[in-house]
């Protein structure tokens, strides 16, 4: 019987999530079985918010900061559709600073800026960078970047900044191309609104770092054919602030064998990865997924998350589906690059109809060995946590509305989870008995 979203079939096989794992013990997120009323891993069951806004467990407490369409100062307000975050440190000792995406493309809250940080002015996406005290109380905020259009994910550098990434090629109206990356300065010092052009044109989704040689693996969410997964090869070989404006060399990844990564059902199952260089980086005529042939590169649908850890790039698929055109179906997987040994690696796979489906940004928890993962999928949404052996947890559920839960990130000294709600826009600053931790 399948377990549904809403109300998880009691007892046995039956309430177990349907998710096939490797049996790797650095896999960055183990699964297994679940019960209904409370799990009894992680926090405990999760408490009823008599608000309405944020379930939580027991001891736990939210404070929702930084909504779409507060004054930040005169005319300009707080952009909406919250989504990808990093944390930084502060100004000053015991305060932390906020860099927070936003996935709008040519409407909504639009961001206003100085002319200095305005990349297009017909586009509503950018960043807004948020100060904070060691209270999770909003010291000041303003807009960081201005301009861009449909900024979703992204990543941290080692070097201390964001890469903010546009999930786009583009829209009615804009005035300059879309589907860059962009780099912003947490200090606002540094930040220029010039795209990263040697990371590609396309619909970008996050970036994941190698620390050692900078290299940085990319995701792209396409379809008509579905998008790759991506390396560039910076030519700097320190990290910097721009040092990717140096330019470098982009590949799309190709296992022979396995045109679509859906075809991959097992856990455990490896595969040999080749590169192979993007004849026009800049799409200027022909988008990059479509200047290979089928065959030529290994494509999957929804592809989003990545994170860097245990020196591998791991990647997400959100879901699959024949009916879209996808090989196979699945509800998600997680994959992870060895570049030592130049292989992908299956890690987990959701099967369709389990109680959580469609993940997508992930952090790792200090707390435990697990991660915590921000759900995109159907029905409720929650933030699910693993424990070191693999067993998952309802951490947070959004109990205001079905909007995705987005840019999941703890604070550096690990007392503060950071989490979005993208519609209508609000972060939640989440803090508790961590140390409560059952493993």
């Amino acid at each position: 019987m399948p377990v549904s979203r809403r109300g998880v079939v009691k007892g046995g096989a039956a309430g177990a999530m349907s998710i096939a794992l490797a049996g790797s013990l650095d896999t960055i997120f183990q699964t297994a079985a679940v019960a209904e009323a409370g799990e009894a891993y992680g926090y405990g069951p999760l408490v009823a918010d008599p608000k309405g806004v944020l379930d939580l467990p027991k001891g736990f407490s939210y404070k929702a900061l930084s909504a779409e369409g507060d004054v930040i100062s005169g005319a300009v307000k707080v952009p909406g559709k919250h989504d990808g975050t990093a944390t930084f440190a502060g100004s000053k000792r015991d305060t932390v600073r906020l860099v927070r995406n936003h996935e709008q493309t040519a409407s909504g809250v639009k961001p206003v800026a100085d002319a200095r940080l305005v990349y297009d002015p017909a586009a509503f996406g950018g960043t807004t960078t948020l100060e904070l005290d060691g209270a999770a109380k909003l010291l000041k905020q303003e807009i960081s970047l201005a301009g861009t259009a449909t900024n979703c994910a992204g990543g941290r550098t080692p070097w201390g900044t964001w890469l903010t990434c546009e999930e786009t090629e583009g829209f009615s109206g804009q005035t300059k191309s879309h589907g860059w990356v962009f780099e912003v300065d947490p200090t606002g010092r540094k930040t220029k609104p010039v795209p990263i052009t040697g990371m590609g044109r396309f619909a970008h989704e996050a970036v994941a770092i190698d620390p050692h040689t900078l290299e940085a693996y990319l995701t792209e969410d396409a379809s008509g054919p579905f998008g790759l997964f991506y390396r560039f090869r910076p030519r700097a070989h320190r990290g910097q602030y721009h040092a990717y404006l140096e330019g470098g060399r982009l590949e799309a990844m190709y296992c022979p064998g396995l045109p679509d990564l859906s075809l991959a059902q097992e856990p455990g199952k490896t595969f040999r990865v080749q590169w192979k260089a993007v004849p026009d980086p800049a799409a200027a005529s022909t988008s990059i997924r479509k200047q290979f042939e089928d065959g030529q590169v290994t494509r999957s649908q929804k592809l989003e998350g990545a994170w860097w850890g245990h020196g591998k790039a791991y990647f997400v698929a959100s879901y699959s589906s024949k009916e879209d055109g996808a090989a196979a179906d699945h509800a998600g997987q997680v994959w992870k690059y060895d570049p030592r040994k130049q292989t992908i690696e299956l890690e987990l796979v959701f099967k369709p109809g389990g109680r959580f489906d469609g993940p997508d940004n992930i952090t790792v928890s200090p707390y435990g060995g697990g991660v915590i993962l921000a759900e995109d999928g159907d029905g409720e949404q929650y933030l699910v946590g693993t424990t070191s052996e693999g067993e998952p947890f309802a951490f947070a559920r959004n109990a205001f509305n079905d909007s995705e839960l987005t840019g999941v990130t703890f604070s550096p000294d690990g007392r503060t989870l950071y989490a979005n709600r993208q519609s209508p826009g609000v972060t939640f600053a989440i803090t508790g008995p961590w140390h409560r931790f059952r493993d």
